[in-house]
């Protein structure tokens, strides 16, 4: 991996330190070169006309995606972020007074508002699996929770709010084993290290364009199984995703496009399919191993300056690091590195709301290196936060 020449073709890292891949990537030069083209074509003949001169491009897009995460091409709708990819494919699960629905503590906000709400509507329960020691989601204690109850076992690989990678493939084996299907919130996993469909045995999975893809914003996908019982019944019907049958009736498009809506962004989708052919270029174990090497250098960095607390969970650990500055608020320590040129961001506690009720460390500092980090700057990063430590003990 020719780091330097990845750098040359990323316009912001020639003025920023951006250690914040886990809220939005930075851009390659194709991959905006590729989205601005687009929007010109657009300018100069219509939008409808542009659509139908890339329909190739545009249609080899889910292709690309699928290779991405071992899927096929027909199992990917195309969604304008990962919450409606989500929420496209929870909201097409049916549950009943009774029925179970089994996450863990590092559940993203979104989804735990969606369970929320099926429950009160429905009358299903919500069933929070304990973690290990370790910090992961517990699968002991999920295999004894999977009965006959259980109609969905709900679970963010990566969370938003650290380092922490859960056992997703040990989960995918527990729910196939006992016929109950999995939906993966990949978001944060997707484009940062290998994410592989049938490896993790997962029934559904959704990710963004945005983050550690690199792709743009306003982009996201759906990865489904065809006997997913989501996918017999998608939870809206629109001409995007149904055809009228001239009477009363419609039927559903085949395949995973029965999700979709018929409006969609094309610059934004070619710009997430050059995002995408740039992982694959690259290598995803490729991109795996730098990532996780440069975030784990940070938190070595970052766990032997006094005064700094690192606050990442699990046993393996992605890119993903969470501090506190002794005595500086989250908020301030994040502005205060963005002073020095250095992009981070904050944890939210209304975003992990079992974590946060179970731990009470957010809002935390949050630092994400991608490949395309050198590690100078990741010490660079360590330094200012030592010297904000160092000023804090004064």
């Amino acid at each position: 991996m020719d780091i330097e020449a990845l750098r040359r073709d990323t316009p912001g890292t020639a003025h920023r330190t951006h250690l914040n891949n886990a809220g939005a990537g930075l851009l390659s030069g194709h991959t905006l070169r590729t989205v601005i083209s687009h929007l010109e074509l657009e300018a100069a003949i219509g939008g409808y006309e542009a659509a139908d001169r890339e329909r190739d491009r545009i249609d080899a897009v889910r292709g690309q995606i699928a290779r991405l995460v071992g899927g096929r091409a027909d199992q990917i709708a195309l969604f304008d972020n990962s919450t409606h990819a989500w929420n496209a494919a929870f909201y097409s699960m049916a549950f009943e007074p009774g029925d179970r629905i089994l996450t863990g503590r590092a559940e993203y906000g979104s989804n735990v508002l969606a369970y929320l709400q099926a429950a009160r509507r429905t009358g299903a329960e919500i069933v929070v699996v304990p973690d290990d020691e370790s910090g992961r989601l517990d699968t002991t204690a999920l295999a004894n929770l999977l009965d006959d109850r259980c109609r969905l076992v709900g679970v963010t690989h990566v969370p938003t709010s650290g380092g922490l990678i859960n056992p997703a493939a040990e989960i995918g084996r527990l729910t196939r084993a006992a016929g109950v299907p999995f939906l993966l919130d990949a978001t944060q996993s997707v484009g940062q290290f290998p994410v592989d469909v049938a490896e993790l045995g997962c029934d559904m999975l959704t990710a963004t364009g945005r983050k550690f893809l690199r792709g743009p914003r306003g982009t996201g996908f759906l990865w489904i199984h065809p006997e997913t019982p989501a996918h017999r019944e998608p939870y809206v019907a629109e001409i995007g995703a149904a055809t009228w049958d001239g009477r009363r009736g419609f039927s559903w498009h085949e395949g995973a496009r029965r999700f979709e809506t018929w409006e969609v962004g094309w610059a934004g989708v070619l710009g997430l399919g050059s995002a995408v052919e740039q992982a694959l270029e690259l290598g995803m174990d490729a991109i795996g191993r730098r990532a996780l090497r440069l975030g784990a250098r940070l938190r070595e960095g970052l766990d032997a300056v006094p005064g700094i607390s690192t606050h990442d969970l699990g046993e393996q650990r992605c890119a993903i690091v969470t501090c506190t500055v002794d005595g500086m608020a989250a908020a301030d320590t994040a502005a205060a590195l963005a002073a020095r040129g250095i992009n981070v961001s904050t944890t939210d506690p209304a975003q992990t709301q079992f974590d946060t009720e179970n731990r009470g460390v957010h809002p935390l500092v949050r630092l994400s290196p991608h490949y395309y980090n050198t590690e100078d700057e990741i010490d660079r990063a360590v330094t200012a936060l030592a010297a904000l430590a160092a000023q804090g003990r004064r």
